[in-house]
């Protein structure tokens, strides 16, 4: 497994990076073979895991937390904070009053007394990112987090907040976690440059767009439950690009030599501002599968026809990125004066 730096953390990580949502009800709620799957990734080579303390309501964390016992210093540890642990407002966020609280939680269920990267889930447009900073710099100096990381955050938000690091003084998101994928390349034009720009590694989750890029025919019935039924309807405007791109891209896959996920995931690695890349299996089975691509580089012509294909910065579905909405494209009365 090869390994690259983290920004400027410092910090090197292996190119893929285990993701647990799938550890716990939401996915596989057997903790033994959850715990056996995580070990299998160590073993692999994989040293590098993200979790988050909103995965199953906690118990992703306390799994993971489980698998590490006699192994945490192998490992980087990350996990993130900001959405909702239940229908109390105040359970979330990234106001000083929840980060304190939230850390805590995260470090008692993980079993340490560090993470690694501590990562704000989503943006908290309700909370000034100067107070923000200031709580999360004061856990570095306290010893309970190593650094601090950014996820799914828009290019505007990335660099607003690099500015108020640098005017108030305070440590610096040092890392984003993106949703990158062959069908949504968006972040190609704002979010990439501007984290290479400010020196932050890149760590992308969601490389085979939630299972459209698995290599299964039938996306929907392999799926995870819960997951949106209209996400894999063929019928609909996304569903219909990711369709056809999909019969396209299997032909560049065989040509390649490589399965579909082979291709997504050497894809993903390709870009140069991409540290890691976050593989979330719920079985073994589907890890030894991704394992598959580990030294799979994509060469120019293969890159080009990807790019003839879905083209770069291109998004076959808005509606994949769902969570990314700022507030003016969620709230009309943002977009329209007052009668």
């Amino acid at each position: 497994m090869q390994h690259r730096t983290l920004g400027a953390t410092g910090i090197r990580v292996s190119e893929f990076a285990l993701g647990t949502m799938m550890f716990g009800q939401m996915g596989n709620p057997d903790h033994d073979d959850a715990i056996r799957i995580i070990h299998s990734a160590l073993d692999a080579g994989i040293d590098f895991i993200d979790t988050a303390d909103v995965y199953s309501g906690g118990e992703s964390e306390e799994i993971v937390g489980k698998a590490l016992r006699g192994r945490r210093d192998q490992v980087v540890l990350a996990t993130k904070f900001g959405l909702p642990m239940s229908g109390d407002p105040r359970q979330g966020g990234a106001s000083r009053r929840w980060i304190v609280q939230a850390v805590d939680d995260s470090l008692r269920r993980l079993g340490t007394d560090r993470i690694d990267l501590y990562q704000l889930h989503r943006p908290d447009y309700d909370t000034a990112i100067e107070e923000t900073l200031s709580a999360l710099t004061d856990l570095v100096t306290a010893g309970k987090i190593r650094a601090f990381g950014s996820s799914t955050f828009p290019a505007d938000r990335i660099v607003e907040a690099q500015w108020a690091a640098e005017r108030r003084g305070t440590h610096r998101f040092l890392s984003e976690q993106p949703m990158y994928s062959l069908f949504d390349r968006s972040l190609e034009a704002a979010v990439l440059p501007a984290a290479q720009r400010h020196g932050m590694g890149v760590l992308t989750y969601s490389p085979l767009n939630g299972g459209w890029l698995s290599g299964h025919a039938d996306v929907a019935s392999r799926h995870r439950a819960g997951s949106r039924p209209a996400m894999y309807d063929p019928t609909s405007r996304g569903g219909a690009a990711k369709t056809a791109a999909l019969a396209e891209l299997r032909s560049v896959a065989d040509d390649a030599g490589l399965t579909l996920p082979q291709l997504a995931l050497g894809f993903v690695l390709a870009h140069p501002a991409v540290t890691s890349v976050i593989i979330g299996p719920r079985t073994q089975e589907q890890l030894d599968g991704l394992l598959t691509a580990d030294g799979v580089r994509l060469d120019a012509a293969t890159l080009d026809r990807i790019d003839a294909i879905v083209p770069p910065g291109t998004d076959l579905d808005p509606d994949d990125n769902y969570n990314a909405a700022p507030p003016a494209l969620r709230d009309a009365a943002l977009r329209r004066r007052a009668a």
